[in-house]
């Protein structure tokens, strides 16, 4: 099950003309698509577009209406690969990722559909992850639009200009015969917003048309001499084509009074930013009515020369807003500027900083720079710009932040995979340190405290592949772990064959949580559950037997720390050689609680009775080693301070949170900790024998109590 259903909302992309559109970003996004007359869309999820992928699979009715077909791709490079249909038919497609990582894996498609070019639209949505909230590397997409010539839109942070952008994207791919890129960061994808809707479109070339009209042309196939020749006439054909055509229809935008003597070049998506800090200026109002002139690049490859000229041709200061580096618009804009001799002095990295979010902070600094040097006249009497350092500065600050920690990202409370890595420290503190390859996922956050496991990760599903230098004979043998999402990303291939293949003599961790849990739950090849739309329940160990693999080990119960100990100590030692494969299966405890609660809290409204189990620390007992921390790190468990004057260390305690997994107290039994673990079952709307047993337990108890009182008076 995805992290959110998108069933009600998807309604409003049945919306005709004239109508007003409501709602998330990622919404307006998918009925631009609908609107543009797309007749293929695929994706695989990854923040900041997973929801995309989500509404498209929500929104089959409206799909299956208007003929379009949806495919939740393996990964990014099949779904690159689906643009292939645009190469020979007028078919206009889509596809989605999260880029930069997304982009990667799907380059060698992307790199040939961008060498023969395309007949229809094509069109590729990436959710640019830059900044300090980001999960991956810090790189660009701008790069790999650049080398490979593929056009990139980074649309202004507004539904209508993003709307707009899809619309005339399709049309550019199509004058142009281009793939074209269009970015979108985590704000614009989630912020809301409306515009006037126009009716869908259905397709008027559909996948059906293309069946039955085979079309051939061996002009378009990536093969010498056909190569060559793609290349000039990217130069003589498509580049021209493309910037006649954003011209002609004015993608990018010239905002505010262009008769003043500096100016600002900027990212389309850098718009809402630009505009608070020339707010904080006194240059702006909330609404973009600007006092310094802007030139709002919607498109930002290729490079409007003609439209730099018009916008430099007066000034003589100009200051380039480009998020990360390399500079390359900035860079850009020095050489259009100097080939037709503008004098205009260029500013940007050396007032900006190279790297970063450019938020609205940074950005007041620069630009608040930038004028001061170059036109302070325009700044006069402003209102005191927010200005946060003085209260960072202060003492008691400074002091909360050398004694608060950092809160790194953790595994979830119940997390499946938790006693997975606390089996491995088990065995750990038996056989020793061993090489540990990770992985993109959930269990990635094993390489931080309390576990520290994993010394690489190179890519989603490439685990087992880090390990492949260590294939050989010594007295030790590497571990690689993997997701089950990154077993069927890639990882079955490059990962499990490759050790089959090469005999490597190693232990291969797969964990298998049912889900694509990392880029919000959706449903994978194993995943347990039906789905009607797709094919789930095939078996993650029949694959890797089927590709030859011999040892192999399921474990259906990943809370069963002593198995999972055991079984690990089993693949490192025994004498077998050979790829050691364990499959370790729970489900993902956060789906599993979306799925369940609602369940149980309608049962409990209706009168049934329900059982619900919960652990806590017997307060007596526990000695306050606290080991039991150290090889769970559960957000429920924490510490608690007793009010006993002969306890001076604080015992463990479990919070509400909880969920009952039971990790905890498997985690102290395999670990031989204490006793000081318990399980009490909690029962809704109890019937008679409940509340027989209840009465009888609380005398019992009490007789106990009493009988203890006497023998200590006794005494």
């Amino acid at each position: 099950m995805a992290e959110r259903s998108f069933a009600r909302e998807v309604e409003d992309l049945r919306l005709g003309d004239g109508d007003t559109f409501r709602g998330e970003g990622i919404l307006a996004i998918t009925k631009a698509l609908l609107q543009s007359g797309v007749s293929y869309v695929g994706g695989y999820p990854g923040s900041p577009i997973s929801h995309l992928i989500d509404v498209l699979g929500d929104a089959k009715d409206v799909l299956d209406e208007l003929g379009v077909v949806f495919q939740s791709s393996a990964n990014e490079a099949a779904a690159a690969a689906m643009l292939s249909a645009s190469v020979m038919y007028p078919l206009r497609g889509a596809v989605a990722w999260k880029s930069t990582v997304g982009t990667n894996v799907a380059s060698d498609a992307l790199a040939n559909l961008a060498s023969g070019g395309v007949t229809g639209g094509a069109m590729i949505i990436v959710g640019e992850d830059y900044g300090e909230g980001s999960s991956i590397m810090q790189e660009r997409t701008h790069a790999f639009a650049m080398k490979s010539q593929i056009w990139l839109l980074d649309p202004r942070p507004d539904h209508e200009c993003i709307v707009n952008m899809i619309e005339k994207g399709f049309e550019l791919s199509e004058a142009s015969n281009t793939p074209v890129m269009l970015e979108v960061r985590v704000r614009a994808c989630h912020m809301h917003g409306y515009f006037k809707t126009k009716d869908n479109v259905r397709p008027s070339f559909t996948i059906k048309d293309a069946l039955e009209n085979p079309v051939r042309d061996l002009g378009r196939i990536v093969l010498p001499p056909a190569a060559y020749e793609h290349e000039r006439e990217k130069i003589a054909k498509r580049f021209p084509a493309a910037i006649e055509f954003v011209k002609r229809h004015k993608l990018n935008e010239f905002i505010g009074p262009q008769d003043a003597k500096v100016g600002i070049v900027l990212q389309g998506g850098m718009y809402n930013n630009v505009i608070r800090a020339l707010q904080y200026l006194g240059l702006s109002d909330a609404y973009g009515r600007t006092q310094v002139p802007l030139y709002v690049m919607n498109v930002t490859y290729p490079v409007i020369e003609d439209e730099l000229e018009t916008f430099c041709r007066d000034k003589d200061h100009v200051i380039v807003v480009e998020e990360g580096q390399p500079e390359y618009i900035e860079q850009a804009v020095n050489t259009a500027l100097r080939r037709r001799k503008i004098s205009a002095r260029v500013r940007g990295k050396d007032i900006l900083p190279m790297a970063g979010d450019y938020t609205s902070q940074v950005l007041l600094n620069g630009l608040r720079r930038f004028i001061e040097e170059s036109e302070p006249r325009l700044l006069g009497n402003r209102p005191p710009a927010p200005d946060p350092s003085p209260v960072l500065a202060l003492a008691e600050v400074q002091k909360l932040k050398q004694t608060v920690p950092e809160r790194p990202p953790g595994l979830c409370t119940g997390c499946p995979e938790r006693p997975v890595f606390a089996a491995m420290k088990l065995v750990e503190q038996e056989l020793g340190l061993h090489h540990v390859s990770a992985d993109i996922g959930c269990h990635l956050f094993s390489i931080l405290p309390p576990f520290n496991i994993g010394a690489t990760t190179m890519g989603f599903g490439l685990g087992p592949a880090s390990a492949s230098a260590f294939n050989v004979k010594a007295g030790k043998r590497s571990i690689a772990v993997m997701g089950d999402g990154g077993f069927w990303h890639n990882g079955l291939t490059s990962g499990i064959g490759n050790a089959v293949f090469n005999k490597h003599d190693g232990v291969f961790l797969i964990i298998d949580n049912f889900y694509t849990s990392a880029t919000g739950g959706q449903d994978i090849l194993s995943s347990r559950a039906k789905n009607p739309r797709r094919t789930t329940n095939n078996s993650i160990v029949k694959a890797v037997k089927g590709i030859g693999a011999k040892w192999v080990r399921q474990l259906d119960r990943t809370y069963d720390v002593g198995r999972l100990r055991d079984t690990l100590k089993e693949a490192l030692t025994t004498k077998e050689e050979g790829p050691k494969i364990i499959v370790a299966s729970s489900e993902c405890m956060l789906n599993k609680q979306r799925r369940v609660r609602p369940q149980i809290d309608g049962a409990i409204r209706n009168g049934a009775r329900v059982v619900k189990e919960r652990f806590g620390v017997d307060e007596d007992v526990c000695t306050g080693d606290h080991a039991c921390m150290r090889l769970s790190g559960c957000p429920s468990l924490s510490v608690k301070q007793l009010d006993d004057p002969l306890r001076d260390d604080p015992v463990a305690s479990i919070d509400h949170t909880c969920v009952g997994c039971g990790n905890c107290g498997e985690v102290a039994d395999a670990a031989v900790l204490c006793p000081s673990f318990f399980r009490a079952d909690v029962v809704h709307n109890p019937n008679a024998f409940d509340l027989w047993r209840q009465r009888m337990t609380q005398r019992f108890i009490g007789w106990l109590q009493a009988r203890r009182e006497r023998q200590g008076a006794a005494a």
